[in-house]
């Protein structure tokens, strides 16, 4: 179970703009999570860039269309 302090660190972390780069990419290797709440957490998720992970989710995307388009 999550404890106050991590949630407060994590929200901390999420609203610090040295973390976002162009001011839209959240990037920060010291958070762990790959999905991560935007900066207005109204407007959704976004990946955290400082993640290989992210990085795989989003070959994964590209895979998939280019498999679909490829098949049709």
């Amino acid at each position: 179970m999550k404890n106050n302090l991590d949630e407060y660190e994590n929200d901390r972390m999420r609203t610090d703009p040295s973390n976002y780069r162009l001011g839209i990419f959240y990037f920060n290797p010291k958070d762990k999570r790959i999905l991560v709440p935007k900066y207005n957490k109204m407007m959704g998720w976004t990946l955290n860039f400082a993640s290989i992970y992210s990085y795989l989710i989003i070959l994964g995307i590209i895979a998939a269309i280019w498999m679909a388009k490829s098949l049709s």
